[in-house]
């Protein structure tokens, strides 16, 4: 699974960045990456393998800016290599995404007939090149992803930075999830709560259709036929995220369930990927699982009860 990271702050991105990407390590990930502003120029970082790969990158070659994304990548069209990681960049537009788009095959081929060169082998490249073509036509950012938008089927949570715009990142959510932080005079976009834990305790979800306009001051959100909607904000105190003895906690949890092949644990689901047999003597908190179920109401029942078998009315691990 792919995380999303951004952050439009007062001061430099690159440490609350990193350390929401550290976050969204329990995902599974075979690369990482970020992309800044810097003087107002679209300047991007990628590494293969674990996050420490990508930081030992910025040590050597720091990005200072106030604004950017980043986004640790699971292969799923083109190979885990530097190329293929996102960000992906074209002239001045950077995006990075998670979730498939199902016809970017068609897509590619019909915006090779046009001229456009292709850097990697992703499905995400194509979305770059669709956007990045509106501005040509005179565009201004937030329409030139409402006009790229459409022409994508599948799913998909999409982050974009603009070459020039220091105080700009759009969001936009299809299926997969994506969320807005709220801080002062400073905002941030993430995968979910867990990404951005360690930035505010106040958050906002995407709608499945909407484009989110976050900047420093605000964040207006947009439905699908291009209408401002309000969104309701939530506490993140009410997913045991707020104070950080809650947040230590839930990630334990989390990295246990990877560990020991059992569950993947996110705000809005609990999602089984293997047997749990391995996972005696190391269950997830009850009191966690009805927590979620309240929340979210997308908590699988059978599993619920499935990881509140496993044991226990106490954390320990």
């Amino acid at each position: 699974m792919c995380g999303i990271v951004g952050v439009v702050g007062r001061g430099p991105a690159a440490a609350p960045i990193l350390d929401a990407l550290r976050r969204l390590e329990y995902r599974g990930y075979d690369s990482a990456g970020t992309a800044r502003l810097e003087r107002g120029l679209l300047t991007r970082r990628r590494a293969v393998g674990k996050l420490k790969n990508l930081e030992s990158k910025l040590t050597c070659e720091p990005l200072v800016g106030l604004i950017g994304i980043s986004h640790t990548r699971w292969a799923t069209h083109g190979r885990p290599i530097e190329k293929n990681a996102h960000p992906h960049a074209v002239d001045g537009v950077a995006v990075v995404h998670n979730g498939i788009i199902e016809n970017h095959r068609e897509l590619r081929n019909e915006l090779k007939r046009a001229g456009v060169r292709f850097a990697t082998d992703t499905d995400t490249e194509v979305i770059a090149h669709l956007v990045n073509q509106q501005p040509k036509k005179g565009c201004e950012p937030v329409d030139a992803v409402r006009v790229a938008l459409p022409w994508l089927e599948g799913a998909f949570a999409l982050a974009f930075l603009f070459e020039g715009y220091e105080n700009l990142i759009i969001g936009a959510r299809k299926g997969s999830p994506l969320a807005v932080g709220y801080g002062r005079d400073e905002m941030y976009l993430g995968s979910d709560a867990i990404a951005l834990a360690p930035l505010t305790d106040m958050i906002s979800y995407l709608e499945d259709g909407d484009v989110a306009v976050v900047t420093r001051q605000r964040t207006d959100f947009f439905n699908a036929t291009s209408s401002a909607r309000k969104s309701s904000v939530m506490n993140t105190w009410n997913f045991g995220l707020s104070s950080s003895a809650s947040k230590a906690y839930w990630f334990r949890k989390t990295r246990t369930c990877i560990a020991t092949r059992c569950c993947v644990l996110q705000p809005w689901t609990v999602r089984p990927i293997a047997s749990c047999r391995q996972n005696r003597g190391h269950g997830v908190e009850p009191s966690l699982v009805r927590a979620l179920s309240r929340g979210c109401g997308h908590l699988c029942a059978k599993h619920a009860d499935l990881i509140s078998s496993q044991g226990h009315d106490k954390p320990g691990l």
